[in-house]
């Protein structure tokens, strides 16, 4: 078996265990968590690297064959996001060394961060639905623990609230999965593929499989189960409020992708429905985030309202549409956890993160001004930057397939989204503070917050600036997805035996 199909669950795991065993030293487990973060990173580029090749990785854990074993496949969207956790991971854990917390808070957010990765990374390389169950447990219980890092009421209140909608969550998920087993004798997805695909399953499968969706509806945070999102992202450390932002609710939207195009690739009633969703998802997110007047809120609300624009591409079900879906979830993931990052250091130079008492950024920071501008920007669909080109691509979608009114939401939506960026740039960037400048802090002495806002920051001008190659590989993506020979060529492979 290629050591690659493995090393995105292997390198965060031995960076876990080696983490747990020098646990004393705060220090070296914070450079060992830098080191394992940029050995992943290497890892997704390699797959990137591969995938781009039509190198589609595949095989059996622990020797049974599909679809009774442990059944992986990495195509061009998992190496993607397998890439692009790696990059966030990097930048969180860097951002995270800047952190005023007691030594064993630092220490144990290094730990969970690579368990967190550890489950991310196995959600996006299974093939087998009670496997990505387990990644998904495992995630859970590392962002459980992220979640409570910190202490205080409002850590508590919100992690209560984090807990129990994600649990409830994960049981409907348990519960799907043993329904479509009983229904269908099996978990493997391009095995549940072939029967659905062929109409040979039980009126039963139907209900169960959606049950598995509205679990993947709820951690993905769409319309209307999206409440638990701005009611808990705003609690965490700055650092674990991107690492959410950028990759949580993705997981839910990755899971979603698979199994919809998996099971339905042509347009029908589950597209039609998730297409009414989408849209309702994209106006509701946005016009929370117009409401609200705390950075992180609004740009939680933003969370809400960016993943109905992937949901859109996944309902069209085009090959364009889909291609725009993975572009916009490769551009969003940068982006969000970004204006997370940036969010949180300029809540810390202006000591609050209300923006009644925020203000002065652009006169002591211009250099973070155009920091924030950057994926500010990019997520309300500015040109050239990389929102502009995955919104471009979705609306292209959206009109070919002649749905002009989810075309009209999608660009009200960025509309809303400018005006809400406005809001934050007017109010902590142009504005006065209002206790004086005196009252703002120096931030030098958070230099590695910097350096991940600069680099998320390049990324995303890159991305933009590189638009064609991106696009072309999203393109090709979709058409993996369209066409996914990986899972069933375990399946062939198997009866060969």
């Amino acid at each position: 078996m290629n050591i690659l199909l493995v090393a995105p669950v292997l390198v965060p795991l031995a960076t876990l265990l080696l983490g747990i065993l020098l646990r004393p030293r705060v220090r070296l487990v914070e450079r060992l968590s830098i080191g394992g973060c940029s050995l992943l990173l290497l890892v997704g580029l390699a797959l990137v690297w591969q995938a781009a090749g039509d190198v589609v990785l595949s095989g059996q854990l622990g020797g049974w064959p599909a679809p009774y074993g442990i059944s992986l496949v990495i195509d061009r969207l998992s190496a993607a996001m397998v890439a692009i956790s790696a990059t966030i991971g990097l930048a969180t854990v860097v951002y995270g060394v800047g952190h005023d917390c007691p030594p064993q808070v630092i220490r144990d957010f290094h730990l969970f961060v690579q368990g967190l990765l550890c489950g991310i990374c196995g959600a996006f390389i299974t093939a087998d639905i009670f496997n990505l169950y387990v990644w998904f447990e495992v995630l859970l219980i590392a962002s459980f623990a992220l979640m409570a890092l910190g202490g205080g009421k409002r850590h508590l209140a919100g992690t209560m609230s984090y807990m129990a909608l994600n649990l409830f969550a994960t049981l409907l998920f348990l519960l799907a999965a043993g329904l479509v087993y009983g229904t269908t004798g099996t978990l493997n997805m391009g095995d549940l593929a072939l029967l659905v695909r062929a109409g040979e399953t039980a009126p039963g499968t139907t209900a169960a499989l959606s049950l598995m969706l509205l679990s993947f509806s709820i951690k993905a945070a769409l319309f209307p189960v999206f409440g638990w999102l701005p009611a808990t992202y705003h609690v965490p450390l700055m650092a674990v409020s991107a690492l959410f932002a950028g990759l949580l609710t993705k997981v839910g939207v990755y899971a979603l992708i698979r199994l919809v195009t998996l099971l339905w690739p042509e347009y029908g009633p589950a597209h039609e429905i998730l297409l009414w969703i989408a849209c309702a998802t994209m106006l509701v997110g946005v016009l929370g985030a117009a409401a609200q007047s705390e950075v992180r809120r609004i740009l939680s609300f933003h969370i809400v309202s960016q993943v109905g624009y992937m949901i859109l591409g996944l309902a069209l079900a085009t090959p364009l549409a889909l291609a725009g879906a993975v572009f916009y979830l490769i551009h969003h993931i940068l982006v969000k956890a970004n204006l997370f990052f940036i969010g949180g250091l300029a809540a810390r130079i202006c000591g609050s993160e209300h923006l009644a008492g925020m203000g002065g950024l652009y006169a002591r920071h211009p250099g973070l001004a155009l920091l924030f501008a950057i994926p500010a920007l990019s997520l309300a669909g500015i040109p050239p930057l990389s929102g502009f080109w995955a919104k471009l691509l979705l609306v292209r979608a959206s009109l070919e397939s002649s749905v002009w009114w989810a075309t009209a939401i999608a660009l009200v939506t960025g509309i809303f989204t400018l005006l809400s960026m406005n809001k934050l740039w007017n109010e902590a960037f142009l504005k006065a503070h209002p206790q004086g400048e005196a009252a703002l802090r120096t931030a030098g002495a958070h230099r590695c917050n910097w350096w991940s806002i600069a680099a998320l920051a390049l990324l995303t001008v890159a991305i933009g600036l590189g638009a064609g190659p991106v696009a072309e590989y999203a393109s090709a993506a979709a058409a993996q997805l369209g066409d996914p020979q990986a899972y069933f060529h375990l399946l062939r492979t198997t009866e060969a035996r």
